[in-house]
């Protein structure tokens, strides 16, 4: 077998010190400078062998002239591969992917995934470091603006849709490129919401909700995984076997490449795990096969494989040999990963001009529709869509704003590709509205100095804030209309962006109170990366739009759903928060001997301080500009044995006048259980497009797998159980909002 395995063969005739090389993931930086009169420390790894893959190349000529150079100095020509964070789009930038979540679509986030795989693959780009699938129930954790929301089961879902995206059936194939499934793993559960802290959980909560995204995306197909910089339960996840050897490749199946994050391995000393030896041969044993960025592996493996380790103060050893065979386990993957690329056979693929990019257009045309489809109206009293003969006035932040909408991780978007609300809607419309983005209040003063750390993208006016509102209003009065523009700068969410309170900032709070005030119809858009508290804004507007960051072409699609050019359809991926301090937060939270009855009860479960009344916009909720009605839910028989599926069916009319889509919800709960069960979760959904008075029929497959949950003391200690008896089927338009049939397990 060995013999006739290429990537076998090359493994025998490699050096000790080819073979580390391999593991050594590295950044471009000032590498791009690569000709031969050159030389810097990244010139001089690849001259020396040193180097297995680059990241963050940012055109096909950088990308070959770095390939030519290691190959020149790789004794066996061993070939790099390239890497990059398309994390929702290329050049043609996509929205958000917890906006992409709202969509509920995974037809079209496959498709922005294929489009974004085609955009990298022409520029040489052989794996994308997305999708990103880390669960998170806290709006204060910056990167839930890269996730796909607090679900696990739509999570799943994005995870397997996004990965056939980028790699279709072979990720070596033209237009293509490999999928990284990150972070590994609840990285999106960290204390407090602040981002890189730890997470600490039962086993069960891991099993159930933090683990299925990744055996999703495995069995989808994902080639590779990155590992989180978190601790879970007390053990870094960079030095974690249990998880990544023990779970990840024995128990899910996966036998890709693990690479750490930004120089995670290093990390694992600020951990506590050790000094530099201890923490690199623990990230080795532990299965993580390249290092990025830090470089540890480089300069620590060669003497670990001659010496082994001893360090009984950390509790730790490993022999010269069993490091030695580490180090071959870890190359081996790596080689293997670059045969599945076909880099092995042809080390210029993607590299050599033969395949064609992608229309712009096309992408364009792709981005404006996810788009619409990602924003949620949340509120409309009969005033959208608006007549395009309206007076419109735009007042806010964003009104003109570009740089925004591209969100956090836009690494090669660029703002002047973004057409600004006001010239959206003057070119839909053919009227320009009344601009008053003069009005720009975005945040206290000493929040915008932070945000200059990386680099500001809506610039505080230093005008009044009274000189402003004034100016505002005066927008206002002389308009049919008001649509106020408010949210977050790109800057306010992504990586290291924590915030205490997920809210509007209080200038914007007291914008929309004084615009609510001018006696004018006011339609509120939000454009944000996180789910935001929005307060007494819902009852201070007419009509509310959640937009999120859409994107190269986000402002495009607000306006065609703000005057009817598309209808909303997009459903929340996240619970909105009544007061940012209620969080976290999720549809799926867990049952309390004294529950919450709907309003404040002393000796229950509730908020002293939060107002009974307080808006609350559940998840799975949003509305069209269509209406759907719902018949009862019915079920093929009321009990079954274990071993028999069951069919849910329930109609669903649209009694409006416009053609909408509806996403018809399925929820479940286990009131009898050997654990506390979720008061309800997920367990499946339709979309179906329905014209003006159509009636459609949708029709839920129910079997007993679907209430199948862990009991787990330890990780190495999981049973799967089933409960027989009863379950309640909740269906509706949302978490909230349904209705309910009973169905008995008879065993």
């Amino acid at each position: 077998m060995k013999d006739n395995d290429p990537v076998e063969r090359l493994l025998a005739r490699m050096t000790l010190a080819e073979k580390i090389g391999q593991l050594n993931l590295l950044a471009a930086g000032e590498g791009l400078k690569t000709g031969a009169g050159h030389s810097t420390p990244l010139a001089s790894r690849l001259d020396g062998g040193q180097v297995g893959a680059i990241f963050g190349t940012k055109s096909r000529a950088s990308a070959r002239a770095l390939q030519e150079r290691a190959l020149a100095g790789s004794r066996l020509k061993i070939p790099l591969f390239f890497a990059e964070d398309v994390i929702h789009g290329h050049r043609t930038v996509f929205p958000l992917n917890v906006a992409l979540a709202c969509s509920w679509d995974m037809v079209l986030i496959e498709e922005t995934a294929a489009f974004a795989a085609a955009e990298s693959s022409v520029q040489g780009l052989h794996l994308t470091f997305a999708p990103m699938i880390d669960i998170c129930r806290d709006p204060r954790w910056g990167r839930v603006a890269e996730g796909p929301g607090e679900d696990p089961l739509l999570a799943a879902r994005i995870a397997a849709a996004a990965t056939r995206g980028f790699q279709g059936d072979d990720p070596a194939g033209p237009g293509r490129m490999a999928a990284c499934l990150k972070h590994f793993v609840a990285y999106g559960a960290p204390q407090s919401g602040r981002d890189y802290d730890n997470a600490s959980m039962a086993w069960e909560d891991l099993l159930s909700l933090y683990l299925p995204p990744f055996q999703a995306g495995i069995a989808a197909g994902a080639v590779s995984v990155m590992v989180a910089f978190n601790a879970v339960n007390r053990l870094p996840m960079h030095a974690n076997e249990p998880l990544v050897e023990g779970w990840l490749r024995r128990r899910a199946g996966f036998d890709g490449l693990v690479v750490s994050d930004y120089t995670g391995v290093k990390e694992l000393s600020a951990h506590g795990l050790g000094p530099a030896p201890v923490v690199v041969a623990r990230a080795l044993q532990a299965g993580i096969d390249m290092d990025m960025v830090g470089e540890d592996y480089l300069r620590e493996l060669p003497t670990l494989a001659c010496n082994g380790l001893e360090a009984p103060e950390a509790g730790f050893a490993l022999s010269a040999d069993r490091i030695v065979a580490l180090i071959d386990r870890a190359c081996r993957r790596v080689l293997r990963f670059k045969r599945q690329l076909g880099l092995l056979d042809d080390p210029f693929r993607g590299l050599d001009g033969r395949w064609a990019a992608p229309p712009r257009r096309t992408g364009r045309d792709l981005a404006r529709k996810a788009a619409a489809r990602a924003a949620v109206l949340l509120k409309n009293d009969s005033l959208l869509p608006l007549s395009p003969s309206a007076p419109v006035a735009l007042i806010g932040p964003f009104a003109a704003d570009q740089a925004n909408m591209l969100g956090t991780w836009s690494v090669l978007g660029r703002a002047e590709d973004v057409v600004p609300l006001h010239k959206a809607v003057a070119a839909l419309t053919g009227r320009a509205p009344r601009v008053a983005w003069g009005a720009n209040i975005v945040d206290e003063p000493w929040v915008q100095d932070r945000l200059n750390v990386h680099g500001v993208t809506v610039t505080r006016d230093p005008r009044p804030e009274a000189e402003l509102l004034a100016e505002a209003l005066a927008a206002a009065r002389a308009a049919d209309v008001i649509v106020a523009t408010v949210g977050e700068a790109k800057e306010h969410a992504g990586e290291s962006s924590s915030v205490l309170s997920p809210e509007l900032p209080a200038p914007q709070r007291r914008l929309i109170r004084a615009l609510a005030g001018a006696g004018k119809p006011l339609v509120v858009v939000v454009f944000a990366a996180r789910p935001l508290a929005i307060g007494r804004i819902a009852e201070q507007s007419d009509a509310l739009l959640y937009a999120w960051h859409g994107g190269v072409a986000g402002p495009e699609a607000v306006a065609d759903l703000l005057f009817g050019a598309a209808s909303p359809s997009g459903r929340l991926a996240v619970s909105l928060p009544a007061h940012p301090g209620e969080v976290p937060l999720s549809h799926a939270g867990d049952p309390t001997g004294r529950p919450f009855p709907g309003r404040f009860a002393k000796f229950r479960t509730g908020w002293l301080d939060l107002p009974d009344d307080a808006p609350r916009f559940p998840f799975g909720f949003g509305l069209g500009y269509g209406r759907a009605a719902y018949g009862p839910p019915r079920l093929s028989t009321p009990a079954a044995p274990a071993d028999q599926a069951v069919e849910l069916r329930v109609t669903v009319q649209n009694t409006g006048a416009v053609e909408t889509i509806e996403t018809v919800q399925l929820y479940a709960s286990d009131p009898v259980a050997r654990l506390t069960r979720p008061g309800r979760w997920l367990t499946d959904f339709r979309q179906v497009t329905l014209g003006p008075g159509e009636v459609r029929e949708v029709v839920f497959p129910v079997h007993a797998g679907q209430f199948r949950y862990p009991r787990a003391p330890s990780l190495d200690a999981v049973e799967w159980l089933r409960d027989p008896g009863l379950i309640r089927l909740h269906v509706g338009p949302n978490s909230r909002d349904t209705q309910t049939v009973e169905l008995t397990w008879l065993t």
